[in-house]
């Protein structure tokens, strides 16, 4: 068994996950919004602050941006943008497709192991988007709107984040991110999210924002162990090194990360995702035990 190790190694030459060229892909599970250069209602120099509030994958934009909630997801004007994406094996021509496997392989794992699951899309959009809770644009990053239980994402963003917070990168920090946001959708699912925002706007680092978080990176580890156990799967195999970027990444999206680089000291009174080494535990927590029943964050002991 891998375990999953604090540390931050160099990186390494090898970015890419290894994937199984006769999968099957569905690429009915990815949409595309329709930008509309759409601007944020705040001035100055605030669009890197929620640029970087927006980097620790909140589930509303709207909570930052104030946008009054829309209908739901655009439908892109080419709607089929992913629809070559049929085979592991297109990877190698289109790297987008491996947005597909990512999906695919994250919502098959949960579809076998939740009772009730239900598959979702993920829309990708460039600039902005109207969603159902609110419009967002691309500087809010990754995230999953449970009114319309859609996860949104902007390609540019894994880019932003090894530029702007110093992430190795790479194909497992890619589809960690994917895996965290669905976690979100589980949450959703199960009640979990409900629970958690009619206890009100509370931060710190105990605080039920921070459980919520922390328990999509634990249902992400999991998903991580258990992502080659189909032989049909589109993932191929998960190295330590993919176990490495998927932690680099967890880690750089972390509360006092954040802080330091946004304001030059940490305040855990505000903080609303966990530290970076709290982003770690519980990752690995999900990897080295794969049973999301260990992700119980809510648990009186659990963030001691």
């Amino acid at each position: 068994m891998l375990l999953i190790k604090a540390g931050n190694p160099a990186a390494r030459e090898r970015r890419d996950v290894k994937y199984n060229e006769g999968a099957q892909l569905d690429p009915s599970q990815m949409g595309g919004g329709r930008g509309r250069g759409g601007k944020v209602a705040i001035g100055g120099g605030a669009g890197l602050i929620v640029l970087l509030i927006a980097l620790l994958f909140g589930i509303n934009p709207g909570d930052i941006l104030g946008g009054a909630p829309q209908a739901g997801p655009e439908q892109s004007e080419n709607p089929s943008q992913f629809a070559q994406c049929t085979r592991g094996s297109d990877i190698n021509t289109d790297r987008d497709c491996r947005f597909v496997a990512y999906t695919n392989s994250i919502q098959d794992y949960w579809k076998d192991n939740l009772q009730g699951y239900q598959t979702i899309q993920v829309v990708t959009f460039t600039d902005s988007v109207n969603t159902a809770c609110g419009h967002a644009t691309s500087a809010v990053g990754p995230f999953y709107c449970p009114a319309d239980t859609t996860v949104y994402l902007d390609l540019g963003f894994f880019d932003q984040l090894m530029s702007q917070l110093g992430a190795q990168g790479g194909d497992a920090a890619e589809a960690y991110v994917l895996a965290h946001e669905f976690g979100h959708h589980v949450q959703n699912l199960v009640g979990t999210m409900q629970r958690v925002q009619s206890t009100g706007q509370r931060t710190g680092p105990t605080s039920p924002a921070v459980r919520l978080e922390l328990q999509a990176d634990c249902y992400a580890g999991v998903w991580f162990r258990h992502a080659t156990a189909d032989p049909q799967s589109p993932i191929s195999e998960v190295t330590e090194e993919d176990l490495r970027r998927a932690v680099d990444a967890a880690q750089a999206v972390g509360d006092d990360r954040i802080q330091e680089k946004m304001q030059g000291q940490v305040s855990p009174e505000t903080w609303t995702h966990g530290s970076a080494a709290m982003r770690r535990e519980w990752l690995a927590q999900g990897f080295n035990t794969g049973d999301p029943n260990k992700c119980d964050t809510f648990a009186r002991d659990a963030l001691n």
